[in-house]
C-alpha cells in the first residue's frame, strides 16, 4: 500500500507575505556571504546561479528558521549537489543512440548482443572504458584522450588490443 505523502498546508496570504520581506532581508544580509560560500566549494562561474537557485528554493514555502546562515548553507549544499548530478549527466557519453535504424545495416539478434556485452564485459578495465567510448558512446578518439587524461596514441592502442580480444573471443 503506498504511502500517503507529506504535504504542507499553503501558506496564508498574510504569511506569504511576511515571509517574501524576511526572505528579502535575509538575502540583503546574507547574499553576500552565500555566493562567497559557494564559490570557496564549487567555484565563481556557478556560485551566483546557485545563490540564486537557493533564495528561488527558499522563496516557495515559509519556514521558521533560527540560524539563516546554516538554513542557507544546507540548502545550498543540496542546490549545488543537484546541480553537480545534473551536469554529470549531460556530460556522460549517451550509450543509447536515440537515431533510428540506419538503411541496410542488419541489426543483430539477441543472441549475438548478449554474447557481444559478455565478451565486452570480460575486458580490462581500461579497454572496456575506451572501446564502450568509442562503439558506444560514439566519441572519436580525441575525445576520449581529453576526456580519460590520456595521449590519442594510447587511445588507439588500447582499442587496437580491445578490438584483437573481442574478435579473439567472438571466435573461440
Amino acid at each position: 500500500m503506498p504511502r500517503p505523502k507529506f504535504t504542507r498546508p499553503p501558506p496564508s496570504p498574510a504569511r506569504a507575505a511576511a515571509w517574501t520581506e524576511e526572505l528579502e532581508a535575509t538575502y540583503r544580509t546574507h547574499g553576500g556571504w552565500l555566493v562567497a560560500f559557494i564559490a570557496r566549494r564549487f567555484g565563481r562561474d556557478v556560485a551566483e546561479d546557485l545563490a540564486q537557485e537557493t533564495f528561488l528554493r527558499l522563496a516557495r514555502a515559509p519556514i521558521d528558521w533560527r540560524t539563516p546562515k546554516s538554513v542557507l548553507a544546507r540548502t545550498a549544499l543540496n542546490t549545488a549537489q543537484d546541480y553537480l548530478r545534473r551536469e554529470g549527466a549531460r556530460r556522460r557519453p549517451r550509450l543509447i543512440s536515440d537515431r533510428g535504424v540506419i538503411e541496410g545495416v542488419v541489426l543483430p539478434d539477441q543472441l549475438e548482443t548478449v554474447l557481444h556485452r559478455q565478451v565486452v564485459a570480460m575486458l580490462p578495465r581500461n579497454l572496456r572504458d575506451d572501446y564502450c567510448l568509442s562503439r558506444f558512446g560514439g566519441m572519436t578518439y580525441d575525445e576520449i584522450a581529453a576526456h580519460t587524461g590520456i595521449s590519442v596514441k594510447a587511445v588507439e592502442k588500447r582499442m587496437t588490443k580491445a578490438l584483437k580480444l573481442c574478435v579473439a573471443r567472438f571466435r573461440a
